[in-house]
């Protein structure tokens, strides 16, 4: 019985990678092939989860509806409310030198 020389094998083993379609690594080095043909799974998290639909996106898809956000509306007018008794939020700086000086003031 005669032993089988390595260069045959390693032949063999390229054929068959070559039939089966998978990659050859005679050196077994890592290839992460394992992780890029798992299935992926972003798509089917996509699915799993429904659109999430509210009413300002209702409103802004149909304007024909005019439909109006009660909360958003009461938002807007506790905002206005605010800036009139001056506790609103403050004025941006429109330069640098502005927002430094109002940093110094304190």
């Amino acid at each position: 019985m005669s032993a089988v020389l390595p260069s045959r094998i390693a032949k063999l083993n390229r054929l068959r990678c070559s039939i089966f379609q998978t990659i050859y690594n005679p050196t077994g080095i890592r290839t992460g092939a394992k992780y890029l043909r798992a299935r992926l799974r972003g798509p089917s998290m996509m699915d799993y989860y429904p659109v999430e639909m509210n009413l300002s996106k209702i409103a802004r898809r149909y304007p024909e509806l005019e439909v109006t956000d009660e909360d958003e509306e009461q938002r807007f007018q506790d905002i206005e409310d605010r800036k009139k008794r001056g506790k609103g939020a403050p004025k941006k700086a429109r330069t640098k030198e502005e927002g430094r000086r109002s940093q110094r003031r304190r």
